[in-house]
């Protein structure tokens, strides 16, 4: 069960993400034949792989190796901060928006959270990211107009 539920997870989120097999394999550290292996359900990757993959996609290991709708959930949230982000400063912004959520994933590691709290988790991540770039924006305009 939790090598189809993985293997199925891995190319959804893969594919979501927009990555072809030899983009994730290179983000990763791994050939693209042994992520193959794990896309099709022949191999099963160590902790650390799973981890370093959870961590590219910005999802928990367990989001990563559970059933989907946890997943769709997650991609739910995460989708709508990063249009949000998005919509007043573009598409460079949103990049940095991704980043920020990666790096925030951590956060999750080895825990479950409620959807309550994901969905506050989001909307007060996003109002700091949209205040940040706000604030920025003021003082780069004003530095400029000088």
């Amino acid at each position: 069960m939790f090598l189809l539920q993985f293997s199925e997870n891995l190319k959804l989120l893969r594919e979501r993400h927009n990555l072809s097999k030899i983009q994730l394999a290179k983000i990763i550290g791994m050939t693209d034949r042994a992520l193959y292996n794990y896309e099709a359900n022949v191999r099963i990757p160590k902790l650390d792989v799973v981890t370093k993959m959870a961590k590219v996609f910005g999802v928990t290991v367990d989001e990563l190796v559970s059933n989907q709708e946890q997943i769709s959930s997650t991609h739910a949230a995460r989708e709508t901060f990063l249009q949000t982000a998005k919509k007043p400063y573009g598409s460079r912004d949103k990049k940095e928006a991704e980043a920020l959520l990666v790096r925030a994933s951590a956060l999750f590691s080895g825990g479950d959270l409620d959807e309550e709290s994901k969905d506050k988790f989001f909307r007060a991540l996003t109002n700091a990211f949209l205040t940040a770039k706000k604030e920025a924006r003021n003082t780069y305009e004003v530095k400029q107009k000088k």
